[in-house]
């Protein structure tokens, strides 16, 4: 099996990091020892800044576009890049999710280098928006992150929430990170909107087909090309096997697979117990960065308290359809100013074994 680029963060004069814990039915396909040994290397790289990076590419981003591209051929620097081919030019015509899932490349990068001791000091556009997105700077010299312990085992979870409330006792270490709404007049509200916003996605045949696009039907495609959007597990799958959940299908509102894929989604929806939403005073690079960085310590956090968390940003989108959504999300949210960057259901998830779809590699721009 060959190193698609699809599962590469940026190779540009030789050179790829494996993503920490991630190899998955990669690794068990190599034979012998020494096809074994990259994999065996993932997470244990002697170089601080690649063992950091094989745990940044397991950062949560949209649609799993994995959007980065590091050059490393300066000494204790990474020079993080935003990775045009990934763009998702109709549900992100403005980079500010892309920008966001840099965010959390960046934070957990900057977790796993804090484990081994190294401080990654970050700077955020050091040359404008035309230059690298950030530089970071590895020196001695930094304190170890409980958070690091959960990077392995975070996921967003896309199923329905249990019925109970959040602890009290979960509300400070969460509220630093984000808005946490539990009242359930607005949580009501929230969930209105957010299933409203999700049908003006799938109703609009350019922001569906992109959508439809990235999606990986089942366990082999999600294998051969671990980004985008996974449907697997045996429900899904044995849709697949009977025809009822298709590509073409999910391109027609009118099919059967696309109406079960409504009534799925208002399921999970329904059960939903509370909201994080996370908001920024300004609305610039540098803070689509920011929501990042705390986007993925409230989702790190979450997984620390047993809780779960699942973007539901679909209203915060900036194409033209979505228009009226994104204002009644910002008077909802945001009613004394700012910018809504995220917004994720919160609760107690069903527990679910770890997706397949880990990317597997990083991919390395040099000189």
């Amino acid at each position: 099996m060959s190193l698609s680029r699809r599962k590469m963060l940026g190779v540009v004069g030789g050179g790829f990091i494996l993503a920490a814990g991630g190899a998955g039915a990669f690794y068990l396909t190599r034979e012998p020892k020494n096809a074994l040994a990259p994999w065996e290397a993932a997470g244990h790289y002697e170089d601080p800044r690649r063992r950091a990076l094989s745990y940044a590419i397991l950062a949560p981003n949209p649609h799993n576009r994995q959007p980065w591209l590091v050059d490393l051929s300066q000494p204790d620097q990474v020079h993080l890049y935003r990775d045009p081919d990934r763009d998702l030019p109709e549900t992100d015509p403005h980079h500010r999710q892309l920008t966001i899932g840099l965010g959390c490349f960046l934070e957990v990068m900057r977790v796993a280098a804090a484990e081994a001791g190294i401080a990654a000091e970050i700077t955020p556009f050091p040359e404008g928006e035309n230059g690298p997105v950030a530089i970071a700077h590895f020196q001695e010299g930094a304190q170890k992150d409980p958070l690091f312990h959960h990077i392995l085992q975070r996921q967003s979870c896309k199923e329905p929430f249990e019925d109970r409330q959040i602890p009290a006792e979960a509300a400070p270490a969460l509220a630093a990170l984000a808005a946490i709404v539990t009242d359930p007049d607005r949580v009501s509200e929230i969930r209105a909107l957010t299933l409203e916003s999700w049908l003006v996605e799938m109703s609009t045949e350019r922001t569906l087909k992109e959508s439809v696009e990235l999606m990986r039907f089942g366990k082999t495609e999600i294998n051969r090309s671990p980004d985008g959007i996974d449907l697997g597990g045996p429900f899904l799958e044995t849709l697949m096997l009977f025809g009822m959940l298709t590509r073409d299908g999910q391109l027609d509102p009118d099919s059967a697979g696309f109406q079960e894929g409504v009534r799925m989604y208002q399921e999970m929806l329904s059960a939903t117990p509370a909201y994080a939403v996370v908001t920024t005073k300004g609305n610039d690079r540098s803070a689509q960065l920011d929501a990042g960085r705390r986007w993925v310590r409230l989702n790190l956090e979450a997984t620390r308290l047993g809780l779960a968390l699942h973007p539901v940003s679909q209203a915060l989108q900036e194409f033209p359809e979505m228009a009226e959504h994104y204002r009644r999300a910002h008077a909802l949210l945001a009613p004394d100013g700012g910018t809504v960057q995220m917004l994720g259901r919160l609760g107690y998830g069903p527990a679910v074994p770890r997706s397949p779809r880990w990317p597997l590699e990083t991919r390395i721009r040099h000189g």
